[in-house]
């Protein structure tokens, strides 16, 4: 996994340099984060890279939730699930 680059800037930074911001987080893959009197307030990054991480935890919240399943004897054997998925498909 990739780790993103970060940079700490200022609000003021924000209001006064925008676009360099932004050109920031687009094109080089940083995040940016916005302080307020010293104390981190806000993060900005790219919108496409905020799409892959959240497309990352959700795989995580599925894949602890499959975990939790597996501890909890709350499976089935895959013939089975095939079975019913094909089942389900064919009745629709």
């Amino acid at each position: 996994m990739l780790a993103l680059q970060e940079t700490i800037r200022p609000s003021a930074d924000l209001r006064n340099h925008y676009n360099e911001i932004s050109r920031q987080c687009r094109e080089d893959n940083e995040v940016v984060i916005i302080t307020v009197n010293g104390r981190g307030d806000t993060v900005s990054m790219a919108y496409e890279e905020y799409k892959r991480m959240k497309a990352r935890i959700e795989l995580l919240e599925i894949l602890a939730e499959a975990e939790g399943d597996v501890k909890n004897g709350r499976v089935a054997p895959v013939c089975e699930t095939f079975d019913s998925l094909r089942n389900l498909l064919r009745e629709g």
